[in-house]
C-alpha cells in the first residue's frame, strides 16, 4: 500500500469468506456481532449483513475502558455502548478497524466481561499494523501493514470506505 486513499471492499469481501469459514470450523452457533466505535462499526455492519447473523448488532465505546484514560482526557465523541442482547456464554466476534499495539481490544474484552462471561471472543480486524504491546492477536484481518514512523492510517466513512495513509503532522 502507499500513501493516499485505499477502498477497503475487496478486503472486506475477503474478511466475510475467512469469517464465514471461522465460524463453520469452530461451530459458533448464533454469534453476536459487536463493534468497536467507530470504524469497527462501520466494519461490523458490513460483515454483519453480508454473513447474515441472526443476532443484532451490537456496539461498544472503549473511551473510559482505555489504559491511558488519565492521560488522554475523555474522547470528545463518547458514546453509549449498546449489547442488544445478553453476552454471558455466548460467541463474541468482536470487529475493530486496526490492530496495533494490542490495547484498544484489551479494554473492550474489559468492558465485554463487565457484562457478563462470553463462551468465546473472536477477533476481526480490517489491517493489523504488527506493533503489539500486548499478546493479543486477530483471528481475520484483512491485511497487514508496515508503516513509517511518520505515518498514521485511518479509515474513513461509512460511505464509502476508505484507508487514509497520511503523514503525523498532516492531521
Amino acid at each position: 500500500m502507499v500513501s493516499g486513499v485505499i477502498k477497503v471492499d475487496h478486503l472486506l469481501t475477503q474478511m466475510a469468506a475467512d469469517l464465514a469459514t471461522l465460524i463453520k470450523a469452530r461451530q459458533l452457533d448464533n454469534p453476536i456481532m459487536i463493534g468497536i466505535h467507530t470504524g469497527g462499526v462501520w466494519l461490523a455492519e458490513h460483515l454483519h449483513q453480508q454473513l447474515a447473523i441472526e443476532s443484532p448488532l451490537g456496539t461498544l465505546d472503549i473511551s473510559f475502558y482505555r489504559d491511558d484514560f488519565s492521560r488522554a482526557g475523555l474522547n470528545p465523541k463518547v458514546q453509549p455502548s449498546a449489547l442488544p442482547c445478553a453476552t454471558e456464554d455466548r460467541h463474541i466476534i468482536l470487529v475493530d478497524d486496526v490492530i496495533m499495539s494490542g490495547r484498544t481490544i484489551r479494554a473492550a474484552m474489559n468492558e465485554l466481561f463487565d457484562y457478563g462471561r462470553p463462551a468465546s471472543i473472536t477477533l476481526v480486524t480490517l489491517l493489523d499494523l504488527n506493533r503489539r504491546e500486548l499478546p493479543i492477536q486477530a483471528d481475520v484481518t484483512g491485511d497487514t501493514l508496515q508503516l513509517a514512523d511518520d505515518e498514521l492510517v485511518k479509515l474513513t466513512g461509512p460511505v464509502p470506505l476508505a484507508l487514509e495513509i497520511r503523514k503525523k503532522d498532516n492531521l
